[in-house]
């Protein structure tokens, strides 16, 4: 493959859309590459309005989402730009999507899709989303360019559940991979991906802002939260019936769940079944200043999910210096280091759970400040932005 010559590095980073101001992990990635001297354009198939603060190139694929005349148009225009503007790309594409035994009306729809990025000059293709590569998996390639994609929770757990073979072509490519923790490494291994071409770069948070200040426990009862998107993979029915227990146990507690979603309605009528409704507040989705009060003002941090990547909720928590309970799926037991920074309980056992939380309530306040200590330390010794930023400048840096 010829190696695009450029003044200066430029990576191309495929989203969705532009990241919102409160996305702070793309927006933190892009900030410390061109801190680094990095060029970055962001390729994105929607561009939604800005918020102004957004401050790198940004090149959107074409309204094909509009109505039928519309998408006509922009299909005519994008056939156009491809035989004029840039034929040798497009050829190309179309060439290596053939080999890939593409059929001729498929390819020409993907030539025309992906007509947007073929206009660019970048070294590196970084999709976001293992998810976004999809028919975009010779892209790069036309374009001269590396390619490099990021697989998160849900893209290389569930989507291959709900899109069989979904990454069968992607796994035949040259490709460096980028994963949040070690164990989502030992799955791509299941895939027959070469371990030289995956790095785990974990998630990071702005230390600056989760800042722990004194714990102050109430007496008549204990305060807990998690901060999610209300989705069953976050195992949130599971907690409900784990507070349950401690109910019956009469321990006092009120449990705050952050977050909105589309399991919201379910989860409102399984804290009625319970006979949760009064310990429970549904606060839906809040300002991250907001969220960071309502974690302040708990002690204990519940992230009991099914499947997760990692969660830099919390990382967040523990910054904080709250005490946090997680299940073992993916990413937590990395996030978490079990009776050191926190405690970690097998999934989808409320039983287990219920029981660690009591005996998370019986510890003195001393063994609890050890806890919160330890967590404190590690999280800002591992997990800050400089380190992030660091690892994907050197993630870019290798050959």
């Amino acid at each position: 493959m010829t190696k695009h010559k450029t003044v200066r590095p430029t990576i191309g980073i495929v989203l969705s859309t532009v990241p919102r101001y409160s996305e702070t992990f793309f927006r933190n990635k892009i900030k410390g590459l061109q801190d680094n001297g990095f060029r970055v354009i962001l390729f994105v198939d929607y561009l939604e309005v800005s918020d102004g603060t957004f401050g790198c190139k940004v090149v959107a694929s074409n309204a094909f989402n509009k109505n039928i005349f519309k998408r006509i148009w922009y299909s005519f225009l994008a056939l156009l730009k491809s035989f004029f503007m840039h034929p040798k790309r497009s050829y190309t594409l179309y060439t290596l999507n053939k080999r890939d035994g593409v059929s001729f009306q498929e390819n020409t729809k993907q030539v025309i899709l992906n007509q947007f990025f073929l206009k660019e000059d970048v070294d590196w293709l970084h999709f976001g989303f293992g998810m976004l590569a999809v028919k975009r998996e010779n892209v790069a390639a036309a374009m001269c360019a590396k390619m490099a994609v990021s697989f998160r929770g849900y893209d290389l757990y569930l989507s291959p559940l709900k899109h069989p073979g979904c990454y069968d072509v992607l796994f035949t490519k040259t490709v460096k991979y980028h994963v949040l923790s070690q164990e989502m490494k030992q799955e791509l291994f299941r895939y027959k991906i070469p371990s030289n071409t995956i790095e785990v770069i974990t998630p990071a948070i702005d230390l600056s802002f989760f800042t722990a200040n004194t714990i102050v426990e109430t007496k008549n009862r204990v305060e807990l939260v998690t901060v999610a998107r209300l989705h069953w993979k976050k195992g949130l029915v599971y907690t409900l019936e784990a507070l349950a227990l401690l109910k019956q146990l009469g321990i006092a507690f009120h449990y705050t769940i952050i977050g909105d979603g589309s399991e919201k309605e379910r989860l409102v009528f399984a804290a009625h079944q319970l006979g949760l409704k009064d310990n429970i507040t549904f606060t839906g989705k809040l300002p991250q200043t907001e969220v960071k009060k309502h974690v302040e003002a708990a002690s204990i941090y519940v992230q009991y999910s099914i499947q997760e990547g990692f969660c830099n909720a919390v990382l967040e928590a523990q910054s904080l210096g709250l005490l946090c309970v997680v299940s073992n799926a993916e990413g937590l037991a990395e996030n978490v280091l079990n009776g050191k920074t926190g405690w970690v309980v097998p999934k989808r056992n409320p039983v287990l759970l219920a029981n660690r939380i009591e005996a998370i309530l019986k510890l003195s306040e001393a063994e609890k400040q050890k806890i919160r200590e330890n967590a404190i330390a590690r999280v800002h010794k591992e997990f800050g932005l400089l380190k992030q930023q660091e690892a994907f400048v050197h993630f870019y840096s290798e050959n």
